[in-house]
């Protein structure tokens, strides 16, 4: 009898007001495309709780999967406009650093920075910090059971 396996499929929950308001208020993204990009958005909103669909008026091309709102008013830009992606590769996933100027620190280690990028193995429960350890912008990475 053969066996099914069902599509890979994960979520990143912010941890943090900041990382929720980066989501234009949303309360978990659903991860089930591969590689999953997210980064900044590079147009500044009216309001911090619009949507980012309503951003992205089909003007450029669409560089990531999740676009993060990051206020103009922020001292350090933390969030990089092509900041990292999620893969899923041989039953594993994975965050890459797709060359953040900040980097990412997944589970208390720094991965990237400086343009350097980087990757390393996603468990269900990591902490992402999106930038340095300063960041407000830290979210969970859960794996959806299958």
């Amino acid at each position: 009898m053969a066996t099914t396996s069902s599509s890979p499929a994960a979520t990143l929950v912010p941890v943090t007001k900041d990382a929720e308001r980066a989501l234009g208020g949303g309360r978990e993204v659903p991860v089930k495309v591969f590689p999953f990009k997210v980064g900044r958005e590079n147009r500044s909103p009216s309001s911090v709780n619009t949507s980012v669909i309503e951003l992205r008026l089909g003007t450029a091309p669409d560089l990531n999967d999740l676009y993060l709102i990051e206020p103009p008013w922020s001292d350090l830009l933390q969030i990089s406009r092509e900041h990292f992606a999620i893969e899923y590769m041989g039953n594993q996933f994975f965050l890459v650093d797709r060359g953040s100027t900040c980097g990412t620190i997944v589970a208390g280690r720094c991965i990237g920075s400086n343009l350097a990028g980087g990757r390393t193995e996603l468990q269900s429960g990591d902490e992402i910090v999106i930038g340095t350890d300063e960041s407000p912008y830290v979210f969970r990475f859960e794996i959806v059971p299958g």
